[in-house]
Parts: structure tokens; C-alpha cells; sequence
């Protein structure tokens, strides 16, 4: 049965950086700033790309990225309050436009209520957290290193009816969709015990897991969640096109094939835990990345700036996520036009994914292989066709048929 989310096509934000909100603040940079609203000039600018879903990262109050969860009821200061949330959600509902919220919940910050009572030995808390007592006191498993960050207990009965009421409450509040951060790291278990809960009330909620690694399809099947990151994918477009290896490319999306026999996933070229895809393989390949993420099944996510070839590069430091999560300016308007050809490629592939929804769930066959060419036509379930070609000498290029005759050239030798 089709859903809304098949036709959804994300402009994935983080609301922190985009708004210019400070990322490590002092105790006067928590005032209360609605810097939401400073998203709506920019919904336009997302229907004029082609898009039709808002994802949001973190917006509830942190301490500092927004990962570090210390109220999952509360707006975050620095972003505004509940006033400008609803301003927000009531301005994307008159273009259309569905929510996406980030749901932090395999860990919190260690200044959060709750945590801090655990320590101090209240029974109730307690149950929430993985803790040790030791000879020197309690102590808290951590996230990957971050003592900033303790780790939630994914068997307590507890814990699954705050996720469960957290999800429910701003569902009620008017977002159609949840990213499930760090879902690699919860129990696929504890998803299938929270998420039907969920879908009591709100059947149509669609639930997307940051998953890294592993078994998709068996992730998606036990914990009942709609879909996951496709960062297999990821990692063999910019791969291949950085290695000018088409091989690995054509073994992954055999392996897409695989998985969208299962479900679709969440198809991505970057996101705000990577290098941008512009400085990681140039601007003449980046297009092609593009073309990639638009002319295969899946559900694509457009993070932020990429349409624009913005740069940007991840570190690992302090405040090495900052160049890739950059504040935008108020407008449209202000936007370089450098960035120009890069926007107008996005809205040309997703205008040919609007003409041809079927894309969705499209599975790919391959026509050509070799290192430096390939091409493959994508495929629907009632026969449609859609031809790719990429090279990449003497110079990067694509050209893209589609079903009704029409091409696509991408780069000056296409």
C-alpha cells in the first residue's frame, strides 16, 4: 500500500547550524532566540528545489550539537520555543511540506534531570540508564567514547514508554516522521516494542534509523522501522567516482536491488556527519553523484547546501562537524551564483523523478561496465525504463533517458 513517505523527497537542515545558533554556548547564549523562524524564508527556496519534506536534526534542548538530549519536551532556546515551532510546523502544512523530526534516544547528556538524579541514587532514574556502582560511586556507560553522553537502558520498560510519549507528543504537535539517531547502537527489540505504541495513534508516521552497518533488511524486519540510512550506497557512489571504479559501484547497487526488495531506504549523497560530497570529489563528479541518487530506487535526502556545491569538510576534533553544518544566510537571495549549476541539476533530476514516481521502488540492471563507464537503466515494477550513462573521461559526464524520450546531459563532454 502506498504511503505519503514514497513520494517524499527530504531537504535535510540542521537547525543549529543553519540558524546561526551558537554551538557551544555560554550561559548567555541559552536566552531564548526563536531562530526557527529564520527556516521560513526558505521553504519556497525547498519547494523550488523540488523537495517536499523538511528533516530537522536536533531541536530539542541540549547542551551543546543538539545530541546531547537534556529535555525531549522543550524546544532548545537558541532555536525558539514551543510558539515557534508551531510557526513552523503551520508554515510547512500550508506548502505541504511533512516534518521529519531527530530523535536522540540511545543516549542523553549527562546534564539532563533524570541523569543527574540517577547519580544521586533515585531508584526511578536509575532504571533509565546503564549504570555501574563501584567502590568510588555510580558511574555510566558512555556513547562511543563521549563522557558527555550516557547511554540509555534499551531493556527497561521505562525507557520505552518515554520514547514511546516523546514520539507521541510532538507527532500531536503536528511532525509526520521520525530519524531515529544512532539506531545501530539500540536493540532492534526495543524499536519493536516502541514503535507499534507509537503507531496505535499515528498509523501513518513514517520511522527512518540512522543504521551504519550490518544487515539492513534484517535490522528493518525486527525492529519494525519503515526504512534506514543507505550509507552502503553512499560509500560506493563517492568511492567509485573518487577511485574511478564503477566496479565497486555496480556491486553495491546490485546489493540496492537486494534491499529494496525489503524496503526503500533513505538514499543520500551527504548528511551532517560527513565531508561535503563537493569537496570530497570536485564539483564535475559531485554532479554525477546527483545523477546517481536521483535515477535509482529510494527515498532521497538532499542535505542542505549540497544543491548549492557547497564545501565543507568533517574532522576529528572539537567542533570538527562545524564547516559541514554552516549557517545560511536570511534568504534565498543572498545565496552565491556559483552555486547555480548545481541547483538547477537538482531540480532537473527531481523534476524527472516527479514525471516518474515509479522511481521509488526502481531496481537497476546493468548495460556497460568498466572502470571509467558506466551504464545501467532503472527499472519499475510495470516495465517502465529509465537509461543512465556515466563517464568519466576525457572529462566527467551523464546523459539520462527517460521513458517518454527525454534527455538529460550532465557535463560539458555529455
Amino acid at each position: 500500500m502506498a504511503s505519503w513517505s514514497d513520494s517524499c523527497i527530504w531537504w535535510h537542515v540542521y537547525p543549529l547550524g543553519f540558524t546561526g545558533a551558537p554551538i557551544r554556548p555560554t550561559q548567555a547564549e541559552r536566552a531564548l532566540t526563536p531562530r526557527l523562524d529564520a527556516l521560513e524564508p526558505w521553504l519556497d527556496y525547498l519547494i523550488e528545489l523540488g523537495a517536499n519534506g523538511l528533516a530537522l536534526g536536533p531541536i530539542f534542548t541540549s547542551e551543546t550539537h543538539g545530541y546531547d538530549t537534556v529535555d525531549f519536551y522543550s524546544i532548545d532556546p537558541r532555536l525558539g520555543d514551543d510558539a515557534a515551532f508551531d510557526r513552523l510546523i503551520a508554515a510547512c502544512r500550508r506548502r505541504g511540506i511533512n516534518v521529519m523530526l531527530d530523535g536522540v534516544f540511545n543516549h542523553v547528556g549527562t546534564g539532563h534531570p533524570r541523569f543527574r538524579a540517577a547519580l544521586a541514587e533515585d531508584a526511578a532514574s536509575q532504571e533509565l540508564f546503564l549504570l555501574e556502582h563501584t567502590d568510588a560511586g555510580v558511574t555510566h556507560q558512555d556513547f562511543e567514547g563521549h563522557r558527555g553522553l550516557a547511554a540509555l537502558n534499551h531493556d527497561s520498560d521505562a525507557v520505552v514508554e518515554l520514547v514511546a510519549d516523546v514520539m507521541r507528543h510532538w507527532l500531536r504537535r503536528g511532525a509526520m516522521a521520525w530519524r531515529l539517531d544512532a539506531a545501530y547502537a539500540v536493540p532492534p527489540e526495543f524499536w519493536a516494542r516502541v514503535l507499534p505504541r507509537v503507531r496505535e495513534e499515528f498509523p501513518e508516521a513514517w520511522f527512518m534509523g540512522e543504521v551504519i552497518h550490518g544487515d539492513y533488511a534484517e535490522i528493518v524486519a525486527r525492529s519494525g522501522m519503515d526504512s534506514v540510512t543507505q550509507y552502503e550506497l553512499w560509500k560506493a557512489i563517492w568511492s567509485s567516482l573518487l577511485d574511478e571504479n564503477f566496479f565497486e559501484l555496480d556491486w553495491c547497487l546490485k546489493r540496492h536491488n537486494e534491499l529494496l526488495a525489503a524496503f526503500t531506504p533513505l538514499t543520500f549523497v551527504g548528511n551532517h556527519d560527513v565531508t561535503r560530497i563537493a569537496s570530497k570529489i570536485g564539483d564535475a563528479k559531485a554532479a554525477l553523484a546527483v545523477v546517481l541518487l536521483l535515477t535509482v530506487g529510494g527515498i532521497p535526502s538532499i542535505y542542505y547546501g549540497d544543491e548549492q556545491a557547497f564545501r565543507g569538510e568533517k574532522t576529528e576534533r572539537l567542533g570538527g562537524d562545524d564547516e559541514v553544518r554552516p549557517a545560511f544566510p536570511s534568504g534565498p537571495e543572498q545565496l552565491s551564483a556559483l552555486g547555480a549549476p548545481m541547483l538547477c541539476l537538482h531540480q532537473d533530476l527531481i523534476a524527472l523523478r516527479r514525471r516518474n514516481p515509479w522511481l521509488t521502488t526502481a531496481t537497476t540492471v546493468t548495460r556497460h561496465l568498466d572502470n571509467r563507464a558506466y551504464s545501467y537503466e532503472t527499472v519499475g515494477p510495470g516495465g517502465q525504463r529509465l537509461a543512465v550513462e556515466l563517464r568519466l573521461e576525457p572529462t566527467p559526464g551523464a546523459v539520462v533517458t527517460a521513458p517518454d524520450g527525454q534527455v538529460l546531459r550532465v557535463g560539458e563532454q555529455a
